[in-house]
């Protein structure tokens, strides 16, 4: 990536998160470094209810939230078809209103099964012609790594700090607040994301794979 690219402002960066109704603030980047098991425990329910988010990233915006969920708002699975039809009826057509989108973009997703077979990734393909960051895409992108990912080290963090402060009670406020926070998410804040993963890059690199520790985003 680092030899690619000279700047990151024309990649956009995809994910899907869940965000159950009961939601608190997602630890799994935080580690314990410590000489004894802190031995914490987090109850809840075992099926809560909750919603699955879509969304997309670059240094001009946010494209999103699109929520994955049936006619009655109850959220879904992601599968292959479900993403293209999502690909097909939502990110295509608010890609021709984003500011951050022409012929030379670049689209980065996970490895998820969903994302790269041979139902979804022709779509993607006839969508960024030779420009996909992915698995089985034009550039491969490293699994299990959410410290490179913006949409994991920035966004979904970030976003839950934020829907969960009033403690939303049902699917249509957590869903109101998902909104509302994500249109709050300024170019500016966006751009030195997209600052930060360059660190990030550079830091993998120096540290030949090793934790990035010290590497952590200030807005």
């Amino acid at each position: 990536m680092l030899n690619r690219f000279t700047s990151f402002n024309n990649v956009l960066f995809s994910d899907e998160a869940h965000f159950p109704i009961n939601g608190h603030v997602n630890k799994q980047n935080c580690r314990y470094w410590s000489c004894k098991n802190p031995n914490r425990k987090h109850q809840k329910p075992l099926h809560s209810p909750k919603v699955t988010v879509w969304a997309a990233m670059s240094a001009h915006g946010i494209i999103g939230p699109y929520f994955l969920e049936d006619g009655r708002g109850r959220a879904l699975t992601v599968t292959s078809q479900r993403y293209v039809a999502m690909i097909q009826d939502f990110f295509t057509p608010e890609l021709q209103n984003f500011p951050g989108f022409n012929t030379r973009t670049w689209f980065q997703q996970d490895g998820a099964t969903a994302h790269t077979s041979n139902v979804a990734m022709p779509v993607v393909r006839q969508l960024f012609p030779n420009k996909v960051i992915s698995r089985r895409g034009d550039i491969p992108w490293p699994p299990r790594s959410p410290d490179l990912t913006p949409m994991d080290f920035f966004l979904w963090g970030y976003l839950k700090t934020k829907v969960y402060k009033t403690n939303p009670r049902t699917i249509d406020v957590l869903k109101e607040n998902i909104q509302r926070e994500m249109a709050n998410i300024t170019e500016l804040t966006c751009h030195a994301v997209m600052d930060n993963f360059k660190r990030r890059l550079q830091e993998c690199r120096d540290r030949n794979g090793l934790h990035l520790d010290d590497v952590i985003f200030k807005k």
